[in-house]
């Protein structure tokens, strides 16, 4: 059998992954809210749920003095410490984002997380029956 024809028996006799059940929807989409609402309401507890300990955050910010292609870079805990001091506190009414799951396979997912500031593509692993927040790159939006 020619390499091609391996191939081509390959991509149609794979199947397509399963689409994810509605708990491990409503799990992502919890974990994404936790994130958020937590950062919005100043509940550095829920925040950092969301959050894996070795988490890697970053927004690409492009050459700089100190560094090509730069990047800025947060951890966990600066995260978790801006919430505590309530850097994007939000009255409720203000609240307007959108956690929207981009693909889950295995235990693995990308969600998109947009607000009127920001929006976050997240890379989630699932530990056991949680979902956390492994990496996440993030752009500001342009100020209004």
């Amino acid at each position: 059998m020619s390499i091609t024809a391996l191939f081509a028996l390959l991509a149609f006799s794979s199947t397509a992954p399963a689409e994810p059940d509605k708990a491990t929807i409503a799990a992502i989409e919890a974990t994404c809210f936790d994130y958020i609402d937590g950062q919005l309401e100043a509940n550095p507890q829920r925040v950092a749920r969301a959050l894996h300990p070795d988490l890697a955050k970053r927004a690409a910010i492009g050459d700089t003095p100190d560094e090509r292609l730069g990047l800025r870079r947060m951890s966990k805990e600066e995260l978790v410490s801006l919430t505590k001091q309530g850097v994007l506190k939000t009255p409720k009414e203000q609240w307007d984002r959108t956690c929207k799951i981009l693909d889950v396979t295995d235990n693995a997912a990308s969600v998109r997380l947009e607000t009127p500031w920001f929006v976050d593509y997240f890379h989630m692993g699932r530990f056991g029956d949680r979902w956390i927040i492994v990496n996440a790159l993030w752009y500001s939006k342009p100020k209004k």
